[in-house]
């Protein structure tokens, strides 16, 4: 669980950083196709950065922290499962094209479901 939440940390705070220091280049060299979402908003890219960032710090913290891995994790999993639910319905609306499917599989929906799976309580130690 330790290397884990260290991997996931730190690819949040360098999605995040990127994010906040690059958003236009973020915005247009991410392999997840986000132009398909709509225009450039930088002020927008570099609010949800800061979201990426936290989130990362907290695993990062969690890694170290056991006592903190339950709590870390129900925010994580929460933000993650909102934004994959938001990719969900903006595909099957039609507001993003269908390919989106297996655009957003690595980057949206899998960390999702990967974050769902360690909430499971045989991931904590009572």
């Amino acid at each position: 669980m330790r290397l884990l939440l260290w991997i996931l940390g730190l690819g949040n705070v360098g999605n995040g950083c990127w994010m906040l220091a690059n958003p236009e280049g973020w915005y247009r060299n991410l392999p997840a196709r986000v132009p398909d979402t709509g225009p450039l908003n930088l002020h927008f890219v570099r609010d949800i950065g800061c979201a990426y960032t936290a989130v990362g710090v907290g695993m990062c913290v969690a890694a170290e922290v056991p006592a903190a891995r339950r709590g870390v994790l129900y925010g994580a999993t929460f933000f993650y499962v909102a934004h994959a639910l938001l990719h969900v319905a903006d595909i099957t609306a039609g507001r993003l094209p269908a390919d989106h499917w297996l655009v957003d599989l690595p980057g949206v929906f899998a960390p999702a479901i990967l974050l769902a799976i360690l909430c499971l309580p045989r991931f904590h130690r009572a």
